[in-house]
């Protein structure tokens, strides 16, 4: 069907809503705005959805998140009764129009006969993930667009287990979606006849969440001395992080907590920030700001559904810099690792997860302590698949899950990416340190002098519209199908291409990988170094990432701005 014969179903659809009809009419004169929102539906993959709020296929409107909704309501109608007893968790975040979506998904599952449990108002993403667990729910939908900017909403789905749905129930969910030929005739209970399967939830939920996020902590003894002293500045830039993010630092015994306020207000605007998205140095403006009145030890920063965190930390000059996502994770690891195995609390079987494109300094902390590293696809719902497989075979136990791109997990009673248990156990890590009257800076510098100096970068390459995602997948097609066997002055000692699932090795061998497919090479060097590609499963890019290693931090920045001018040549 050509676009334009969907772009005038809509406009001929007399029940149109009027918020979506608004816009469909402000783009009557903009064809090429018109063609991007109608040439095609919105991808659903295995994270769910996420795109431009608007009018048509291709964007977030209540029509397209029903017919998300429908295609999970038929993946649970065709389990059964049971399932469909469980019910759905569903949660939503500060962006526009999120409680409305949430709603919306609900009275779609009601027409089913489905029950779904409904947050009265913002929560987090992993309060959603651990709700899904407690209350033994079959799914869970999450109203969201992390870190994307205002004009992006999304639909995540988790599974029974939490954890964001694997990729073959994924499967069975996108085939549900996609077969649904018109997302304007989908059937919803209306609000008064839908009290008998939407149920309301709020504190009880939190409470159960707070209890849990009390056992984070290591040394509760340290804590209790020395956790007042701490002097941190919190932000949530304007999303879900605040409410509970405040509880758990205050009921974990960190008082001393100043939050900026301006970015305290959920804004769908994120008024204060270019982008809400914590990686980015500019969000901690206003937080820098604060910490220098203050002489704050640490700042953090929670990304608008509190999936993510970032941090920055007060250096010998007083300023402030943005530790990276992987420097984070090393640090948290090493504190964990070193006090569990001082209080020989540390289990012979532990295991600590990561995606392939995260550092290797975690590997190298791991390995001191004797703690099995294991790498899995970019994505938590695969940390979150191993959660579960080694809870079953009691293998392994979980210490820490991480991405490279600020998702952490400590503990296992959530199943994706959790800030808010991160900021409590960055908070005893910060206070250890002041303890020892130095700066999470300086015990990252310890850290270095002791494994060595990694360093990693990302690149990322924007490309919008129909051609953007053409260009994407040209780009990564013409590396896979010529190889290179030099970066720079390094070499090449093997390739991992994950979506045949192949090894190539350097004498023309091949050998197997057991990680599912996946559209990802990594590119081995010889001397410990690497380069991953892979586009973005949620945003229209593609991504080149960068792992160094050196024998002192002039040697690895050397030897990343050789690379990274290599890799530039090399993409042109």
């Amino acid at each position: 069907m050509e676009w334009q014969t969907t772009y005038k179903e809509w406009l001929d659809y007399d029940n149109l809503s009027p918020m979506v009809r608004e816009n469909l009419v402000s783009l009557v004169d903009n064809q090429t705005e018109l063609e991007d929102a109608f040439y095609a539906p919105l991808e659903f993959g295995t994270a769910g959805m996420r795109g431009k709020l608007g009018a048509g296929i291709n964007r977030m409107n209540i029509y397209t998140v029903r017919q998300a909704a429908e295609g999970l309501a038929r993946f649970i109608e065709n389990q059964g009764e049971e399932a469909k007893k469980r019910g759905v968790a569903i949660a939503y975040d500060s962006r526009h129009q999120s409680s409305e979506f949430a709603m919306e998904s609900g009275r779609v599952l009601a027409a089913h006969g489905i029950k779904s449990y409904i947050f009265e108002n913002l929560r987090p993403t992993p309060e959603l993930s651990f709700t899904v667990r407690e209350l033994h729910c079959i799914a869970g939908i999450m109203i969201t667009a992390s870190h994307n900017p205002a004009e992006y909403n999304g639909f995540k789905v988790y599974g029974a287990d939490g954890g964001q749905m694997p990729p073959h129930d994924a499967d069975e969910v996108i085939k549900y979606v996609r077969s649904i030929e018109n997302p304007l005739n989908i059937k919803t209970l209306p609000i008064t006849e839908s009290k008998d399967f939407i149920k309301m939830i709020g504190e009880d939920i939190d409470d159960l969440y707070l209890d849990q996020l009390k056992t984070v902590t290591i040394n509760n003894e340290m804590i209790k001395r020395s956790g007042k002293q701490l002097n941190m500045v919190f932000t949530p830039l304007h999303g879900t992080g605040k409410m509970l993010g405040e509880k758990a630092l205050l009921e974990a015994g960190f008082t001393n907590v100043a939050l900026v306020e301006e970015q305290a207000i959920a804004d769908p605007n994120f008024s204060t920030v270019d982008s809400p998205n914590p990686e980015e140095k500019n969000a901690f403006e206003y937080a820098i700001s604060l910490g220098k009145q203050n002489g704050a030890d640490v700042l953090v920063a929670t990304d608008p559904d509190a999936d993510r965190l970032a941090a920055a930390v007060r250096m010998p000059n007083g300023d402030y810099e943005v530790l990276s996502g992987n420097q984070l994770a090393s640090v948290m690891i090493h504190y964990i690792l070193s006090q569990k195995a001082d209080n020989e609390e540390l289990p012979k079987n532990a295991v600590v997860l990561k995606s392939i494109v995260s550092s290797e300094l975690p590997t190298a902390i791991c390995q001191k302590y004797k703690v099995k590293m294991e790498s899995v696809l970019t994505g938590f719902k695969f940390i979150a698949e191993k959660i579960k497989q080694y809870e079953e075979t009691k293998e392994y136990t979980f210490m820490f899950g991480f991405e490279e791109s600020y998702g952490y997990l400590i503990k296992p009673f959530v199943r994706d990416k959790d800030a808010i248990q991160t900021l409590v156990l960055l908070a005893e890590i910060a206070t250890y340190y002041r303890e020892k009257e130095q700066t999470l800076y300086d015990g990252l510098q310890e850290i270095y002098t002791e494994f060595g100096f990694f360093e990693e970068k990302t690149i990322s390459l924007t490309k919008q519209g129909v051609e953007g995602l053409k260009e994407i997948q040209d780009i990564i097609n013409s590396i896979r199908q010529e190889l290179p066997n030099m970066f720079g002055e390094l070499a090449v000692s093997y390739v991992e291409d994950y979506l045949t699932q192949t090894r190539h090795k350097q004498d023309g061998t091949t050998e197997t990988l057991t990680l599912p497919s996946a559209n990802v090479l990594k590119f081995f060097l010889e001397d410990g170094s690497w380069i991953a590609v892979r586009p973005s499963g949620t945003e229209p890019k593609i991504k080149f990432y960068m792992g160094i290693v050196g024998k002192s931090k002039d040697v690895t920045e050397k030897k990343l701005s050789m690379l990274e001018s290599s890799l530039a040549a090399y993409i042109e």
